[in-house]
Parts: C-alpha cells; sequence; structure tokens
C-alpha cells in the first residue's frame, strides 16, 4: 500500500497546481476560478524515491452540510482522515485569512501529520509574506511557487522524509487493471453509478447538472482482477459548450475515454437514446474501444417494455457498426441490477482481445466469398485471395488480393457483419483493411 499524501486547503491557493507539478503531468484541471475541483483526484508520484499516492481535494469552505459546497468539503475531510500526510496549503500573497486560520484549527484535531505549504511566494516579497503563516500553528511554512516550480525540490525532499519508513515492497503484480470509463451527458448518473460500484461516497453527487467537472481515476477490485475506473464530466453538443472551464472538463473526458479499454456509455432510461448519446457512442467506435450501454434509472420508467424496443431500435439503426452492443438495466441510487454491469463488461472486454487463428479465419473467407462473390470494379472482378488478423484491442484483420483497396464499401459491410456473427464479435468495433498485390511487370 503506497503512502497517501493529501493536498487540502481553502478554493484558490493553487492546490491542483501544485498537485500536476508534484505528479509530474497535467492529472486535474487547473483555472483562475475558484472551485473548479469538486472530487477528490489520485495521482501517483515518485518523490525522492518514494512512490505516493497524491490526492488533490476540492477547497475546504463552511457550508450547509446538504449544499453542493458542503459535500465537497465532507469528501475533502474523508480523503484527510486517510492521509499519511497533509500538505496544507495557503495563499501567500493573499495573507492568513480567518478561514485558513479555522480549518488550521480543524486539523490541528485530526492527529495527522502536516506540512504548511505557503505558495505564491514568488521573489523576495513573496517569501517575506510567507512568514505570516507561522500564525497558524503548524510549524514553519515552506515558501513555494506551484506555477513557477520554485521550491519544489525542498517540498519533494520534506515530503519523503516525514513519510512513514517503508516496509517490504509489494510483490509485483504483472495482472495490469481494467482501465474502464464512465461517458455520458450531463445529469445521467454517472458519479452515482461509480459510488454504487465503490461501495463508498467517492464522488459528489447531487441534482444539479455538470457536477462533476474532471476525469477522476478509482481502483477496485471484482472476482476476475482490478479495475481502474474513471468517472468524467458530461458531454454537452459542442454548439452548448460555452465557457472555457466546460470545454476543458470534455477534452479530459475524451482523453478518459481514448485511455480506456471498456467504456460505460450512461444513459438516463427516462430520456432514452438522444442524438448526443448516439455521438459519444460513435466517438467510442472510432477510437476503437469495446462499449457497454447503461441503461440508469430504469426504476423510474413506466413502460419498460416499449423503453427497451425504443433503445434496441435507435441502436440497431444508428450504431449498426456496433452490431450486438450489450444493455444493461439498472438503477444506480437504489442498486438494484448494478451487479450485471461488471459481468458485461468483463465479457465485451475478452471479445475485444480476441484472436481468430488463421486456418478458421481463411475458411470463414472461402465460404464468404463462396456466398457472395466480390463485385465488378471498372468491369474486373475483384481477387480476394486471404485474410489474417494483425491485433486484438480492437479486432484487425487485413484481406490481401488483387485491387482489394478498391473493394466498394457495401462489401466491406458485408464482411464486417459476417465476421462478427461467425466469430461472435457483438458490441466491439471491427476493423477490416485491404491491402492490393504489386505487379511486378508494371
Amino acid at each position: 500500500m503506497l503512502p497517501t499524501v493529501v493536498i487540502a486547503g481553502r478554493p484558490n491557493v493553487g492546490k491542483s497546481t501544485l498537485f500536476n507539478k508534484l505528479a509530474g503531468r497535467r492529472h486535474a484541471l487547473v483555472s483562475d476560478t475558484p472551485g473548479v475541483t469538486r472530487d477528490r483526484k489520485e495521482a501517483e508520484a515518485m518523490l525522492r524515491g518514494r512512490q505516493v499516492r497524491l490526492i488533490d481535494t476540492a477547497g475546504l469552505e463552511e457550508s450547509d452540510p446538504d449544499s453542493l459546497y458542503g459535500r465537497m468539503r465532507a469528501s475533502s475531510e474523508a480523503a484527510v482522515t486517510q492521509a499519511d500526510l497533509v500538505l496544507f496549503v495557503v495563499d501567500a500573497r493573499a495573507g492568513i485569512t480567518p478561514a485558513d486560520s479555522h480549518f488550521a484549527a480543524w486539523l490541528r484535531k485530526q492527529d495527522r501529520p502536516v506540512l504548511l505549504i505557503a505558495n505564491k511566494a514568488e521573489g523576495r516579497a513573496g517569501a517575506n509574506a510567507a512568514l505570516e503563516a507561522y500564525s497558524l500553528g503548524l510549524g514553519a511554512p515552506l515558501a513555494i511557487s506551484a506555477e513557477h516550480g520554485e521550491g519544489l525540490a525542498d517540498l519533494m525532499g520534506e515530503i519523503a522524509d516525514r513519510l512513514p519508513a517503508e516496509g517490504r515492497e509489494p510483490e509485483e503484480d504483472h495482472n495490469r487493471p481494467l482501465k474502464l470509463a464512465i461517458v455520458g451527458r450531463p445529469n445521467a448518473g454517472k458519479s452515482t453509478l461509480l459510488n454504487r460500484l465503490l461501495g463508498e461516497e467517492r464522488m459528489i453527487t447531487g441534482p444539479e447538472p455538470g457536477l462533476t467537472r474532471d476525469a477522476v481515476a478509482s481502483h477496485f477490485s471484482d472476482a476476475f482482477g482490478e479495475i481502474e475506473i474513471v468517472d468524467t464530466a458530461g458531454m454537452r453538443k459542442r454548439a452548448r459548450v460555452e465557457q472555457d472551464l466546460e470545454r476543458m472538463s470534455v477534452s479530459a473526458s475524451i482523453e478518459a475515454l481514448k485511455m480506456a479499454e471498456v467504456v460505460v456509455l450512461c444513459i438516463d432510461a427516462l430520456l432514452g437514446v438522444e442524438e448526443q448519446d448516439l455521438q459519444i457512442a460513435r466517438l467510442v467506435e472510432r477510437e476503437g474501444r469495446a462499449c457497454v450501454i447503461a441503461l440508469n434509472k430504469w426504476d423510474a420508467v413506466a413502460d419498460r417494455d416499449a423503453a427497451r424496443k425504443q433503445v434496441t431500435d435507435r441502436l440497431e439503426t444508428s450504431l449498426s457498426q456496433m452490431k450486438g452492443i450489450p444493455v444493461v438495466t439498472f438503477s444506480a441510487l437504489t442498486g438494484k441490477g448494478v451487479d450485471r454491469l461488471l459481468p458485461a463488461v468483463r465479457k465485451v472486454h475478452a471479445v475485444w482481445n480476441q484472436r481468430v487463428a488463421t486456418g478458421e479465419l481463411n475458411r470463414w473467407f472461402e465460404d464468404a466469398l463462396a456466398r457472395h462473390p466480390p463485385p465488378l470494379v471498372s468491369g474486373r472482378r475483384l481477387k480476394l485471395r486471404y485474410v489474417t488478423q494483425a491485433k486484438a484491442r480492437p479486432p484487425t484483420f487485413i484481406a490481401f488480393g488483387t485491387r482489394s483497396e478498391q473493394t466498394p464499401q457495401s462489401y466491406q459491410r458485408y464482411l464486417v457483419n459476417s465476421l462478427r456473427d461467425n466469430f461472435d464479435l457483438p458490441g466491439v468495433p471491427i476493423r477490416l483493411q485491404f491491402r492490393g498485390t504489386t505487379n511486378p511487370f508494371d
């Protein structure tokens, strides 16, 4: 188990900037707008030879427990209780505020090691301003500038020195976790689903659409191994995205989708499959990822037969390139039916990784060509000779033959559908490429 370092403090003191610097790359969204970070964000980092788990938290604020900011604070406080070291960040330029003093007093009662960080302390004036942080009673402040990289080397050394002594290194696990991303439109229940799968209130949830702003990764295990699951911000139609912050959130969601192996497309069953859902599914297909359709809020659907038929018909007509995509119905809020989701994810992941023996593949190819011979192109018949699987993830095949690169789209679709049906490859993108042979006398 890696030691946990939690970055805490009031909003807009530079916690996410510091998190990104220590992690070595941009994991968390950064903006001048206060309160950008809402959910805990995790990353592994190497600090002076020590591997640690970094956690970025939402800003600590005094708010009604039932409000959005109250739920954000509860999430941040939960992270602090599991920390091996808390980095309490204050803004040296702004000076010590009553909120800093209030949360410093709360931290002193938590019985957790605390390292006081005076951020935005560029130059001599900033270092002098950082001295005011002594008044918090958390020891000597360490003056840094996360944005400009000043003082970070000293900070990493301090963190390494204050962490618990290293125990025996765990045996290396050669089984990589399955990478799973939950995507969808705002307010479809993505974060509620992730909380249900994890068995804890990991993500901030509520009736307000667009609560999740960044792609947030978590780890858990099922009966078959470890899963790295990423909750993402809701993706609206591009024309409706106006603010820079939402553009950054959608970019982070798309990046998480590209890094995933299986994508769960979460859909509000009360609204059914809409055009934006299909656009997201087409993006999943273009990126070559396996996909599971998750119909959430199923308990609130009055006519379930009609709802299921609407979804099935829409997928068959508008998403034929991923024919047979699995559909799971459940209620993330009550948990009913959620247990069917991970088996569907594991099954489609196995299909996505599937390889077909070359002999079997070419026997199918001969039968497919015999049933429907290739069409004439410019008055000459195509001569398709053999096919091989180039790779899995997703299943990718190459057909060779004379002028095969001229194969019409309609015949390509016939071969892909035949491949899918013959080798039982539902719900995953299939890539079929064509390569012609070169005439040495031309």
